[in-house]
């Protein structure tokens, strides 16, 4: 990197990350995510305001890559996390009910998204055609485990039924989405090679085999025991040192293989070891979620800024957002309500669960980054869509408290414990 790039690169981050952290807090002193104020800061750091003026300023061509590799970097080790708290969650002894819950709500709004798609598919045909719906149905059945666990965390809905209801529900749809997401990216490489993707199933037979206790022997070293203040920090650094290797390598790994380098991140997430390894779980892994929250996603927001431009937004447009949103809402809303409703939850309960998986937040704009990337979406739709995403991940926040009041959640506290969905099923004889 020149000199120069990286004089104009420092300032820009240093802008990103603080309009990140003041419209993030002012979002969170109204009870709405954090990541709403850091989306919409990308939004407005975008072409949208002043014809891209503030972008042309602020982001001169030259530091553009640089923002972009920065914000891959992010995007990678938050899908690592995102694998790492997946795999940490548990179904709550309810696995039918779960499945039955996450399978409904992410049907009926892919169903929909895809015929939706059908009538604005344009001029794409063929395959392109084809993939364009499936995406677009995808897209709009995405529920954000990761956002969906701060906002039940702000309201201490975490440890009552009904939030470890919508996160074993969403845990397990956000595993079905990034599986449906990683079969779009495989045959959208229609110039790789196909044996490439059948690599996948033995790379991760490798994670599970070799790396994964690989990594529980590297986190059980007696070094992380002694008392030494110094033998940890740098047992800890051995750790991130570690982790940040096999990350690089499992990403560059799906990347080759035909599918996008989040997968491999994920993955690796998802099979890191569960025992031991104290510095692991108590320092490494918080300070790394601390520094990507910081300072690399929010570079993420900036770039995926880039492409919403909202300035010349018509009559035809705003008509287009408010179907998308009818769509994205009432597909989640009927499809969560419904199949609630067929396991007997109650209908208060239902629909709370339905408002709780409407939230998309990041994993919604990551999963549009990759359809953008793939030449899917233009930049009218991936706009209208971004959209989209802030007022799904809004509603629960500010649609919560009429539908599951205060003293509702606290009559249904468990003091910790979310293994018993009896009392959701009980208040319908109230």
């Amino acid at each position: 990197m020149a000199i120069g790039t990286a004089a104009a690169l420092l300032p820009a981050l240093l802008v990103i990350t603080v309009v990140a952290r003041v419209l993030g807090l002012l979002c969170r002193r109204f009870g709405q995510p954090e990541v709403i104020g850091e989306i919409a800061g990308g939004i407005l750091l975008g072409p949208s305001l002043f014809h891209g003026v503030i972008t042309r300023t602020l982001f001169p061509t030259e530091i553009r890559p640089e923002l972009k590799t920065i914000a891959g970097v992010g995007v990678c080790v938050f899908m690592f996390l995102v694998g790492l708290h997946l795999a940490e969650s548990r179904l709550s002894g309810q696995s039918r009910i779960v499945l039955s819950l996450s399978i409904g709500s992410m049907v009926v709004p892919f169903v929909l998204g895809s015929l939706f798609a059908i009538g604005i598919v344009g001029d794409r045909s063929g395959r392109t055609a084809v993939l364009f719906c499936l995406f677009l149905g995808t897209a709009m059945s995405i529920t954000a485990f990761p956002v969906l666990a701060r906002i039940l965390a702000d309201r201490q809905l975490v440890h009552t039924p009904i939030g470890g209801l919508a996160l074993a529900v969403a845990a397990v749809g956000d595993v079905l989405a990034w599986a449906m997401l990683s079969v779009l990216v495989a045959l959208s490489h229609g110039d790789r090679p196909p044996w490439r993707i059948l690599l996948v199933v033995p790379f991760v037979a490798l994670l599970v085999r070799v790396v994964r206790p690989a990594l529980a022997r590297l986190a059980s070293r007696p070094a992380g025991r002694e008392r030494g203040s110094a033998a940890r920090i740098t047992h800890g650094a051995g750790l991130l040192v570690a982790i940040a290797g096999a990350l690089w390598l499992s990403s560059a790994a799906t990347e080759w293989m035909g599918l996008h380098q989040i997968f491999g991140a994920f993955l690796l997430g998802a099979v890191m070891p569960r025992s031991g390894g104290a510095d692991l779980r108590e320092r490494v892994l918080p300070w790394v979620e601390r520094v990507n929250r910081a300072v690399l996603l929010p570079a993420f927001f900036v770039v995926a800024g880039f492409a919403v431009n909202l300035s010349g937004m018509d009559a035809g447009e705003f008509g287009l957002l408010l179907l998308i949103l009818l769509i994205a809402i009432g597909g989640k809303m009927a499809g969560a309500f419904m199949a609630a409703r067929l396991v007997r939850v109650s209908r208060r309960h239902s629909v709370a669960l339905g408002l709780l998986v409407n939230t998309r937040g990041l994993t919604e704009l990551i999963v549009l980054a990759v359809g953008l990337q793939m030449g899917l979406l233009d930049q009218r739709l991936y706009s209208l869509l971004v959209l989209m995403a802030l007022v799904t991940t809004s509603m629960a926040g500010l649609l919560l408290p009429f539908v599951y009041p205060r003293q509702q959640a606290e009559s249904h506290h468990d003091g910790g414990s979310a293994e018993e969905f009896a009392p959701l099923v009980r208040e319908e004889s109230r």
